[in-house]
């Protein structure tokens, strides 16, 4: 159970009731913390705007890239929520959910790329508190992302410090959003 409880449909306002409305046809279900923060009515609003925004302008890296490195900052962080619904996202884009059983392994594991490794160490150095981030690791990233590239994954990185951390906070814990194969991932 959150710590401060989802608000019911019957009692959301106009405003929630159509977030929730998207998000059920969307994902099935409609997401615990959106449910939540529908408690605070302009967060939600710039919350669903923000996410929106990420989400139609975050393409310059590819998509396993993408939900590679927030996948791994839930890992670290222990958001059980986000894990599931990462790995659903995942599983949806058609990517191969049976490699994030080897996240913790990363570095020797012959399932991530050259590129993905050093990515996947850049999210653990910013997670890490306190952040402990290298100017080589940037440059390296630079190099080969490009200005653009690296500024999108340290932005989709610290986003995930985010949400993993307000759901952390909020007690907001895995909804069930994987199914089938994606339930064999390990949970933190």
């Amino acid at each position: 159970m959150t710590r401060i409880p989802v608000v019911s449909k019957d009692k959301a306002g106009l405003l929630a009731r159509g977030v929730f409305w998207m998000a059920k046809r969307r994902y099935g279900a409609v997401p615990e913390p959106f449910g939540v923060i529908a408690r605070h009515r302009g967060l939600l609003t710039a919350g669903a705007v923000h996410e929106l925004a990420v989400e139609r302008t975050a393409t310059k890296l590819p998509v396993s890239l993408r939900h590679l490195v927030q996948y791994r900052v839930a890992v670290v962080l222990g958001c059980s929520w986000c894990i599931d619904f990462g790995t659903m996202l995942q599983r949806l884009d058609g990517l191969d959910i049976d490699r994030l059983r080897e996240i913790d392994d990363y570095e020797t594991s012959p399932r991530y790329t050259d590129i993905e490794r050093k990515a996947l160490a850049y999210a653990d150095a910013m997670t890490a508190t306190p952040t402990t981030v290298t100017d080589e690791q940037v440059a390296e990233l630079d190099a080969e992302l490009g200005h653009v590239g690296a500024i999108e994954l340290t932005y989709l990185i610290a986003l995930e410090n985010q949400r993993s951390r307000l759901n952390h906070a909020l007690g907001i814990v895995d909804q069930g959003f994987t199914s089938g194969e994606a339930c064999r991932v390990p949970r933190v």
